[in-house]
This record gives C-alpha cells, structure tokens and sequence, in this order.
C-alpha cells in the first residue's frame, strides 16, 4: 500500500529517498521499496538537490546515475543514516524489553530491608539491564537528576508521583541493646527519654529528625538528646547495639537485631505506625520495560513475604 510523502524542509527531507534512488539506480525500484509513487520521490529528491544547491543525480529516460556531487553525498550521508537507523532501534529495542541502564535513588536503610535480597535474583533474571543503586537520604529530583524511579517512605512521595507499594505499613520503634537497658534502665514514658542516651538521625536537609510516638491516641513528637547524630540507621543501629544509647528506627531495618536478641524495644506501646515503603516514578508513559521489570520482579518478593511491617492491622493509604 502507497502512503502520502508529505516533504517537509528540515535537513534530513529527501535523504533516504536520495539513498534508496542512489542504491537502486532506479527511481521505480526505490519508491517501490519505501511504497510512495515515483513521481513523490522525484519530487523529494529534486528538494534535497535544491537545498544543497547542486545536481546529485543525472537522470536519462533509460538510467539514473551520479554526479561527482552525489558521490561526495552519498559517501557522507549513507554513514551517517546508517548511524540514525540504528539509533532509532537501539531506542525502539529499550521502549520494547528490558534493557539498559535502570537508575534508583534510595534511602541507605532499605538496600537492606528490601533491595539486596532482590538484586541478585534480579540481575540473573534480566542480564541486558545495568542496575545502579543511589543509596542516599536525600530526597532528589527523579527527572532532574536521570533517575527511572526512587523507594521511599509513603510520607514523603510528591502526589504527582505514582507510587507502589512495596511493604505494609509499619511501626517506628525505640530500640537499646540489653547491657544498655540493664545499666540505665528502660524507659516506661516518653518523659523518662530525658534521662537517657538517645541516637539521632539527621535528615537530608539537615536538620536532626525528633522522635515520634503515639500518645493516648495522639501524635507527638519530641526532641532528644544524645551523644551520636548519623544520617542513616544502619550506624545508629550498630551504635545502639554497642550500648551507646537508644534510637528509633522502621521496625523491619531493626528486625534482625531485634530477634537475635542484640537489641531490645522499649516504649513499645506508644510506637507510631507508617504508611510503609513505596516505589514511585514520574508517570505511566515515562515507564519503560526495564522499570516495569524490576517493579514487577520487586512487588513479587514483597507480596511473598520477603519484606514484613510485623504491625497490627491498620488501614492503609490509597496510593497503590
């Protein structure tokens, strides 16, 4: 089927029906191969010599050949389509399966919880894509800064994001090793976190994070005090377990030392519950095989229990 050769005037117009004609040696032959009429492609032709200001075909009613001009044409330009051609499908191949570089921005915290079990199961399953990981507590600008998606706490996601959850929701909780708790004591009231030695986390824009409890019902939130500020929960985590102090962190991140029994939750009442931990990327168009992929290879080892909030039944947000 013929369709409309409409000759627009940017500097590629007449290019390929140039090449094809050059490479046939045949007006007849070259529209049949890009299926528009031959008369179309003289015409796109015969604009591409005007522009450029020379002859570079000469045209007899039995043959078509090259001018000197052509031949100059042709050894430059056909490189450099070629070159175009195989842009285009090295683009069309990343918007069709997955492949090429898939960038994250993620909190140090959930490498741990939720990526490193992931990531070799991940990369074994999709060998085409490079996986880079940008563990980081700042909140960064996905499109600004080429990232494909970013995890986050469900708090702190812009609403224009589209969001997926990748854990339930989950409790903060205040955490001490047992040689600390058996020397100062444990805490029974938010009050009584004045006495003690409290690990802090300092956020991306600086400012120190308070603690936050559940009080009769109600949010509070406190400041502290102490002798460590860190700006992840890992350190703080390993600080406690060292009996430096108490901290407060996402109960999954202190789950294992929790269960090994190397730290101890105190206050446990008045622990607040989060939203959870969220996938999110700017839209639905922007979101290529290669996110879809890891989205879909991550919710699934979420979902089979690889990542637990271990909270009571609490309703969840809507974004899912």
């Amino acid at each position: 089927m013929k369709r409309n050769f409409t000759v627009r005037r940017s500097a590629l117009d007449g290019v390929e029906a140039f090449l094809s004609v050059a490479r046939h040696r045949s007006f007849r032959r070259a529209a049949a191969e890009l299926g528009v009429t031959p008369s179309a492609l003289s015409q796109a032709v015969r604009s591409l010599e005007a522009r450029i200001g020379a002859a570079l075909l000469a045209r007899t009613t039995r043959s078509v050949g090259l001018t000197e001009a052509g031949r100059r044409f042709l050894e430059r330009a056909a490189p450099a389509f070629d070159e175009l051609l195989a842009a285009g499908a090295a683009a069309r191949d990343i918007g069709e399966r997955p492949t090429g570089l898939l960038r994250l921005s993620v909190p140090r915290g959930v490498v741990s919880l939720i990526l490193r079990p992931v990531i070799a199961s991940f990369c074994q399953a999709y060998p085409e894509v490079e996986l880079e990981i940008a563990a980081s507590e700042e909140l960064v600008d996905l499109v600004a800064e080429g990232f494909d998606a970013g995890i986050r706490l469900g708090q702190f996601i812009e609403a224009d994001m589209v969001a997926v959850r990748l854990t339930p929701p989950f409790r903060f909780v205040v955490v001490g090793s047992p040689a600390y708790l058996e020397r100062r004591g444990a805490p029974h009231r938010v009050d009584d976190l004045k006495a003690h030695a409290c690990l802090r986390l300092r956020r991306s824009n600086g400012a120190v994070a308070p603690w936050s409890f559940i009080d009769q019902g109600k949010p509070l939130e406190i400041s502290v005090a102490g002798p460590l500020i860190a700006n992840d929960y890992p350190t703080l985590l390993g600080a406690a377990e060292e009996g430096v102090g108490l901290t407060q962190a996402p109960e999954p991140v202190a789950a294992a030392s929790v269960r090994s029994g190397r730290l101890q939750i105190v206050l446990e009442p008045l622990s607040p519950v989060t939203p959870g931990v969220f996938l999110y990327h700017p839209g639905r168009r922007q979101s290529l095989p290669k996110l879809r992929a890891f989205i879909d290879h991550v919710t699934r080892f979420a979902k089979s229990g690889g990542v637990r909030g271990d909270v009571p039944e609490v309703r969840k947000p809507s974004r899912e």
